[in-house]
């Protein structure tokens, strides 16, 4: 049967590939496939044997196996990482990175959408902090041994920890400095004492286009003291104008750097930059336009 690419595309999460090499105490050496039940032993199939730097032809199963022999073999997840602890007869050459990150405890699934639930329905309630909520789901994921340390800790994204831990001093010096005041004063100015409304587009787009050279989250970061500062002076609450800057921030429509997820589809799409401008300027207006409507009735000046 011939394995084509579709397959494994369809089957990635429970087929994988590795190489192994025979060691030279191995008790595999001069014999078969057949003769030792590679299959049936190990639970894996060799798709193809390297001898010599090149590929052997032919059936696989009746070739006696030689010392540097690389065997490619094809199976569960599962059973390639049981390779590693079996060294007495050969050695696993690579670990694929995809044994972590594709293969997943399927038998977990259960427990971790319970957990996933769990923590949304406590966020819900306003019972719990989303912080501690989301702490209780992880330890509850760890208890069912959905996920193990270790991949916790690479699951982590460090480059966004780091950017968020570095805009929170640079956010607190704005606001120190004098800096949320005078970018306040001058909407402020701009705005002509036009209203909370006419305040809340004028954040709307400064956040819209501080986006387009920041990600979501510094320009997140910037923005929520200038709002607040805002609402305080027009004396009113700062729950509307905060909700702008969280929507406001996540508009980055108008080009294909303004945000990690339209740089990744810019290549395999086959977009220019117009096309981001074209299609993403009208639907930041659109959101635009139903956030200072709609933002105010669900949290009132």
């Amino acid at each position: 049967m011939v394995l084509r690419g579709e397959y494994f595309s369809s089957q990635a999460r429970e087929v994988g590939m590795a190489e192994v090499s025979l060691i030279p105490d191995s008790s595999l050496l001069g014999h078969t496939l057949r003769e030792v039940a590679f299959r049936s032993r190990y639970g894996l199939n060799v798709a193809g044997i390297r001898r010599s730097g090149e590929a052997l032809p032919g059936v696989l199963i009746d070739e006696p196996l030689q010392l540097g022999d690389i065997l490619l073999v094809i199976g569960d997840w599962k059973r390639i990482r049981q390779l590693q602890a079996r060294t007495r007869d050969f050695i696993l050459l690579n670990s694929p990175a995809e044994v972590d990150q594709v293969a997943p405890a399927a038998s977990q699934a259960p427990h971790a959408l319970l957990a996933l639930v769990l923590m949304v329905g406590m966020m819900i309630t306003d019972h719990i902090p989303n912080p501690i909520a989301a702490l209780i789901a992880c330890l509850l994921m760890g208890k069912f041994r959905c996920i193990d340390m270790n991949s916790a800790y690479r699951a982590i994204h460090w480059p966004s920890m780091i950017l968020i831990v570095g805009m929170m001093p640079f956010a607190l010096a704005l606001e120190k400095t004098g800096g949320v005041d005078v970018v306040v004063h001058l909407l402020m100015r701009l705005s002509g004492g036009a209203g909370a409304h006419v305040m809340l587009l004028s954040m709307f787009i400064l956040c819209a286009v501080t986006g387009l050279f920041l990600s979501n989250t510094a320009t997140a970061f910037l923005m929520a003291p200038i709002a607040l500062d805002a609402a305080h002076q027009l004396g009113v609450s700062p729950y509307p104008f905060a909700m702008i800057v969280a929507i406001a921030a996540s508009a980055a429509f108008m080009t294909p750097v303004s945000s990690p997820v339209n740089t990744l589809v810019l290549g395999p799409g086959g977009y220019k930059f117009s096309d981001f401008v074209r299609i993403g300027v009208p639907f930041t207006l659109l959101v635009m336009a139903a956030s200072v409507l709609v933002v105010p009735l669900l949290y009132p000046f």
